[in-house]
């Protein structure tokens, strides 16, 4: 492990941070927040600090799996950790814990808050809080890719790492270039979904945060309320349709540039998303107007924006879906299971490793029946090894069983078992709401300190895909 070289990457990382939280000072001065002063000394130390370790370390080998894994998940601790001093030096939070949690859920897209009067932030904390989903959507890592070419030596390990799902999708053979498509997709939806907001009424500044919400997939918002303080249809269908393209695969939209529509009907994995959308809307609309008879435009748009929300693990909010019968809710929460596709910026298990398991149990199954044949898995004309399905299988599995023992951790601190599911399935699934005392219109502000930080670090175990996270605890990683 060249750990030199991996705390050298960091520092660059750092640097990289701290020039970003120059970004909100515009709106800090335009609002006149007064909160210019933590932002700007927040910057300072963040980028002294990077600075310090790239001139005391350095990169002496061309970054290899082992560190590639290292620099990821310290990557995403490191900018948390230095991501939450514009909350502590503003006073929007009362303790670091509550600033950590804040920053890496904004960080990982998760989306859950523990502020209680959103509003009552300053505008430049504001916006940094809703930047921290927009940096970390298509990933700091990436990002640096794209933007420090050095970072391309050896950067595939960096790029397996952090793309979540279970195909790494290269475009280009170099991983820089790649990285850079990605993100010039991210950045076109971006400023077209601004100036759609804006058409429809929004200033530039909810916006940009709501867009950086949304293309994120994360659900931080300006209001309390969330996107239920925007109750113009054109608003909340334009958000849909974002939301919908941020959970799918981003390759996927740039060969659409490059091949046309055509492109997304060949995508079995992009059909079989919009399917489950399309499905689960529909049932949410039944379970919610049968009752009542009471069938609109509204109870549509409502029922596909919740949908689209959670399933994208957005977590944005136009309803308290509370309210609504039970057999909604759990529908909401099977859909925080089962996330974005490959390649988005969604948490969850993604739909690829759905679909992927679906296709495995359909060729077990014929494989009874013809014991001789080869009957391979196939996605995108592309038979898949093996190893890959295992590894479908073992993350299956794997978050399964860290879902469970969340839910009993969290159950044991005291909190009620639809709280206790709740909190760790949005959280683990990078959602944000939940069930129970973590629901449509509450928060996490009333989690004790453990419970902050356990919550926490399921959001970075859902963010890292597991694997990338777990390994570092593994005494052979470490071994030379």
């Amino acid at each position: 492990m060249d750990l030199r070289g991996v705390f050298h990457l960091q520092g660059w990382l750092l640097i990289f941070l701290g020039g970003a939280m120059l970004l909100p000072l515009p709106f800090s001065f335009y609002y006149q927040a007064g909160d210019w002063a933590a932002l700007s000394l927040s910057a300072a130390i963040t980028s002294v600090t990077g600075l310090v370790m790239t001139r005391r370390t350095r990169l002496t080998r061309d970054v290899r799996v082992r560190e590639g894994f290292a620099i990821v998940t310290f990557g995403w601790l490191m900018a948390s950790m230095f991501g939450a001093l514009p909350f502590m030096l503003s006073g929007a939070t009362a303790s670091y814990t509550d600033a950590f949690f804040e920053t890496i859920s904004g960080f990982t897209t998760t989306g859950a808050t523990i502020f209680t009067d959103i509003e009552a932030l300053p505008r430049g904390v504001l916006f940094w809080r809703s930047l921290t989903h927009w940096l970390g959507g298509m990933g700091i890592i990436l990002l640096s890719l794209a933007i420090l070419p050095f970072l391309g030596v050896g950067g595939m390990q960096l790029y397996k790492a952090e793309v979540p799902g279970p195909i790494a999708d290269k475009l280009t053979p170099r991983v820089t270039e790649t990285a850079k498509i990605l993100w010039a997709v991210y950045i076109l939806l971006s400023a077209a979904e601004t100036g759609l907001l804006m058409m429809g009424g929004l200033d530039l500044f909810d916006a940009l945060c709501q867009t950086f919400g949304t293309m994120a997939t994360g659900g931080f918002s300006t209001k309390n309320a969330s996107i239920a303080a925007f109750p113009s249809p054109f608003v909340q269908w334009v958000l849909i349709v974002f939301m919908t393209l941020a959970g799918a695969n981003f390759s996927l939209h740039y060969r659409v540039v490059q091949r046309g529509w055509r492109v997304y009907r060949e995508d079995r994995e992009f059909l079989v998303y919009i399917a489950i959308l399309a499905g689960s809307s529909v049932l949410i609309y039944l379970l919610t107007t049968m009752p009542t008879g009471q069938h609109s435009e509204l109870a549509v748009r409502n029922a596909v924006f919740q949908v689209v929300s959670i399933q994208t693990t957005t977590g944005f909010i136009t309803v308290d879906y509370e309210l609504w019968p039970f057999a909604g809710q759990m529908l909401l929460l099977l859909l925080m299971f089962v996330g974005g596709s490959g390649g988005s910026t969604g948490g969850g298990m993604k739909v690829l490793r759905i679909y992927l398991l679906g296709k495995f149990v359909l060729a077990e199954l014929n494989r009874l029946l013809h014991p001789h044949a080869i009957i391979p898995v196939r996605v995108r004309q592309h038979t898949i090894p093996r190893e890959v399905v295992t590894n479908v299988l073992g993350f299956s599995v794997l978050y399964i069983v860290i879902f469970a023992l969340g839910t009993l951790a969290i159950a044991m601190m005291g909190y009620d078992m639809p709280t206790s599911f709740g909190a760790v399935a949005a959280t683990l699934g990078n959602v944000g709401p939940g069930l129970g005392d973590v629901g449509a219109v509450d928060n996490y502000g009333a989690f004790s300190a453990a419970g902050k930080w356990l919550l926490a670090f399921f959001m970075l175990l859902g963010r890292l895909e597991l694997y990338t996270v777990l390994i570092l605890f593994m005494p052979a990683y470490w071994r030379r």
